[in-house]
């Protein structure tokens, strides 16, 4: 009765996975877009990242509030409403041709993501049995890995139109450059336009839906009043899944963000070549790593699995650094395959045993997703002075931070 009971707003909040997760993966489509468009160095066009993650900072905490106030349902449905407002601002930005405004509304649709993946997350992970939670987030999380198969195949179709080459823009006036760019960039206006409609459609159908909401039970010696922030951050676990999540989503972001521009300098490809990898060979690497790895969770502990596949990462990374033409392709992909079960397993493994303090919990790891908008622009930063190849030294230092909480920051330390 209560698999019942949980199943289709399991299957509901899992449909939430994919949609943000695709709205996630067009970020790479449109970096090495605008960057054209705006004429941007590396540095400025990684502020599409900063711009979105950023969000993530600002908004995790009240979105822990709203949650704790009024509950998942609201929770999801507020996010889902900004999703949708973000995504239809594109058209205005498309229309006005200024970067703030892109950024701006890549800001909005990102505080939605923020409400929707600080509920979802806890949501999936306790809708069910405790034993089996881990396992759950990963099998949700899967279809994240589907949108990122998806997304950049669909983004390059749609975004990264075949436009004047770069040889005939520079033998056009400034005036005539200027229209022609004006018009590749607003490309993105139908996409979004479509997804902004699909997300408001669905925050409809969560509005007359029932939710059952999780009460999270306490732990023995928990006292009945109101737990707070200040509570949440004594859980040393907590504080490493946190430390450890702004670092994974930091080098996530920088590998999938920056691949399109590796991969058009590393191997020579065209735009639309190095989308089609990062569809085919980055998304289907990530999700068939995700659904390996739920699989392999139940022969192996998530912790131990973690730290395995963050070595595999660092020794990929160090291969994208001085590999050429499709030995380094395939070791970004590599990347991709290893990181994949990063995200859901450090959520788990930091909200385990945290009692009335999940919802602020989930609130700090969501938080520390800030994590993909500080360390892109530092990549950008050392591909600007250096090389793209060069800057893969960040993405390594922060599989090696994920690498140490999987060997010994996940442990559960019960408190007094």
């Amino acid at each position: 009765m209560t698999k019942n009971k949980y199943l289709f707003p399991f299957i509901m909040i899992t449909s939430l996975f994919f949609m943000w997760g695709f709205v996630h993966n067009l970020d790479p489509i449109l970096i090495p877009h605008l960057k054209r468009s705006f004429s941007l160095s590396t540095l400025e066009a990684s502020l599409v990242d900063s711009a979105v993650f950023i969000a993530y900072f600002v908004m995790a905490l009240p979105a822990g509030f709203i949650m704790k106030k009024y509950g998942y349902k609201t929770g999801i449905i507020l996010g889902l409403a900004l999703f949708a407002i973000g995504s239809f601002l594109f058209i205005p930005a498309a229309n006005t041709q200024a970067y703030v405004f892109f950024l701006g509304a890549l800001f909005i649709i990102a505080c939605g993501l923020t409400i929707l993946e600080t509920a979802a997350n806890p949501y999936a992970s306790l809708l069910g049995p405790p034993e089996t939670a881990t396992f759950r987030l990963n099998f949700a999380q899967s279809f994240n890995g589907l949108a990122a198969m998806t997304a950049p195949i669909i983004g390059a179709k749609i975004i990264l139109i075949e436009g004047i080459s770069d040889a005939d823009l520079n033998k056009m006036t400034a005036s005539a450059r200027e229209f022609a760019l004006a018009s590749e960039a607003s490309s993105v206006k139908t996409p979004y336009l479509v997804l902004g409609s699909i997300i408001l459609v669905i925050a409809i159908i969560f509005v007359f839906l029932k939710l059952p909401e999780i009460v999270e039970t306490e732990e023995a010696g928990d006292k009945a009043t109101d737990h707070t922030l200040v509570d949440a951050l004594k859980h040393k676990h907590l504080r490493w899944a946190a430390l450890a999540q702004f670092f994974y989503v930091g080098a996530q972001v920088c590998v999938f963000s920056f691949f399109i521009l590796y991969a058009t300098k590393v191997a020579e490809i065209s735009q639309q070549e190095a989308a089609g990898y990062a569809g085919i060979g980055m998304g289907l690497a990530f999700l068939i790593g995700r659904v390996l790895g739920t699989f392999l969770m139940k022969f192996i502990k998530a912790e131990r699995l973690l730290a395995i596949y963050s070595v595999a990462s660092m020794v990929l990374c160090i291969a994208a650094i001085v590999s050429h033409g499709t030995v380094a392709l395939f070791a970004v992909i590599g990347i991709a395959f290893f990181m994949s079960i990063m995200f859901p397993t450090i959520f788990s493994l930091g909200i385990k045993d945290l009692g009335k303090d999940t919802k602020f919990g989930s609130s700090l790891i969501i938080m520390s997703i800030v994590g993909g908008a500080v360390l892109p622009p530092v990549m950008g930063y050392i591909t600007d002075l250096s090389d793209i190849q060069v800057g893969y030294i960040v993405p390594f230092l922060c599989f090696a931070v994920v690498f140490l909480f999987g060997i010994t920051g996940h442990k559960v330390v019960k408190r007094a």
